[in-house]
C-alpha cells in the first residue's frame, strides 16, 4: 500500500508539474468571441507585450518561447488580426504568422483615384484587371462620385474586400466627414459638388493649410467675375500619368494643345469633376475664404505664396520671385 501511495504521489506530482508548465500556453478564456487586434510593429517583444496586456495570452514569456520554437524566419506584419481569447498560444502564433487579416492603407490628401488604386494594388496584390475595374467601374458608377469622395485617411481594410467594397468604404468615410459641413454649404448656397471641386483644386495648389484660405479667396474672385481659373493643377489632371508621376510639370504646349474640359486656361468655370481627393482643411477653406482683392497668386522657391490684384502686378511677382 505504501509503495502504491508513493507511485500515486509521484504520478500526481508529474501531472501537476506538467500542468504547471503548460498552463501559460493555454487559452486565457473559454469565451469564443472574435476580436480585431491591431499589431503595428514587427518587433516580437512588443507584440507579445500587447497581446498580454489585452488578455489574449497568459504569459509573454510563454509566447516568446513558443514563437521562437514555431517561427524562425517570418516576421509578424503590421495589420489587423482576427483573434479570440479562447485560442491557446500555438493557435495565436499560427494566426499572426500567416499574415494579417486586415491591412493598413493610407490615402494622402490630394491623391487622385488612380494613385489610390495603385496603392491598393500594391497592398492587396491586385491584378491589372482589378486595378482597371477600380479606375473605370467601381469609382465611376455615379456621376458625382467619380473623384473627390475617396476620403484621405488611414484605413484598416480586410484583405478579402474587393475594389467595390473598398470604394464604398471610402465614400462612407467621406460622407461621415462631410456631414458637419452640409448645413454650412446650404447656408451659403453652395452645392456640395461645387464646393468639392474647389476644395480639390485648393488641395493641389496649396503649399500647406496656411495657403488654403487665400487661394480659396482668389478662386472665388475669379469665379464671381466669370474669369477663367487658369489653374495648372487641372491641366495636370487632364494629362494623366507621365512617366512615373501623375502630376507632371505643365508646359506652355500643354496649355495650348490639351483640349480637355479640365483645361481651365481654355474653358471657363470649374472642371466637370474634382481633380483630387481633398482633406478637411481644403473643404473648410472653401467655406471660409480669405477676403482679398487678389486675382492671381504664385509660390516662390521657398513655398511662400504671393498674390496680386492685377495681371501686371502678377508679372512683377513672377519677375521678382521666380526669375
Amino acid at each position: 500500500m505504501k509503495k502504491l501511495a508513493v507511485i500515486t504521489f509521484i504520478f500526481l506530482a508529474i501531472i501537476g508539474f506538467v500542468a504547471f508548465i503548460l498552463n501559460p500556453f493555454q487559452a486565457p478564456s473559454n469565451v469564443d468571441k472574435t476580436e480585431i487586434v491591431t499589431l503595428d510593429t514587427d518587433s516580437d517583444d512588443v507584440v507579445g507585450l500587447k497581446l498580454k496586456e489585452q488578455g489574449f495570452i497568459k504569459s509573454q514569456v510563454a509566447f516568446d518561447l513558443a514563437l521562437t520554437l514555431k517561427n524562425k524566419h517570418n516576421k509578424i506584419q503590421s495589420g489587423g488580426y482576427y483573434l479570440s481569447k479562447n485560442m491557446n498560444v500555438w493557435r495565436i502564433i499560427n494566426a499572426i504568422t500567416k499574415g494579417p487579416d486586415l491591412k493598413w492603407v493610407t490615402v494622402l490628401e490630394g491623391m487622385r483615384k488612380e494613385q489610390i488604386g495603385e496603392r491598393l494594388k500594391k497592398t492587396f496584390g491586385w491584378s491589372d484587371e482589378d486595378l482597371k475595374k477600380w479606375n473605370e467601374v467601381y469609382t465611376a458608377m455615379k456621376y458625382d462620385y467619380v473623384e473627390g469622395v475617396y476620403f484621405p485617411d488611414t484605413y484598416l481594410i480586410p484583405v478579402k474586400e474587393d475594389g467595390l467594397q473598398i470604394a464604398l468604404r471610402m465614400i462612407n468615410r467621406f460622407n461621415e466627414k462631410l456631414a458637419p459641413f452640409q448645413k454650412k454649404f446650404s447656408e451659403k448656397n453652395i452645392i456640395w459638388t461645387t464646393g468639392l471641386k474647389i476644395a480639390s483644386i485648393i488641395q493641389r495648389e496649396a503649399a500647406g493649410p496656411q495657403d488654403m484660405p487665400l487661394i480659396a479667396g482668389v478662386l472665388w474672385n475669379r469665379l464671381l467675375k466669370n474669369q477663367k481659373l487658369q489653374i495648372d493643377a487641372t491641366i495636370q489632371y487632364a494629362k494623366g500619368k507621365v512617366g512615373d508621376t501623375w502630376w507632371s510639370v505643365v508646359t506652355p504646349s500643354d496649355i495650348q494643345n490639351i483640349d480637355s474640359s479640365y483645361n481651365t486656361y481654355q474653358y471657363a468655370g470649374l472642371p466637370p469633376h474634382p481633380i483630387s481627393n481633398p482633406g478637411l482643411d481644403a473643404i473648410k477653406a472653401v467655406l471660409n475664404p480669405e477676403e482679398t482683392k487678389c486675382l492671381y497668386y504664385l509660390h516662390d522657391y521657398k513655398g511662400q505664396i504671393h498674390c496680386a490684384v492685377t495681371y501686371e502686378e502678377h508679372l512683377e511677382n513672377i519677375k521678382e520671385y521666380l526669375n
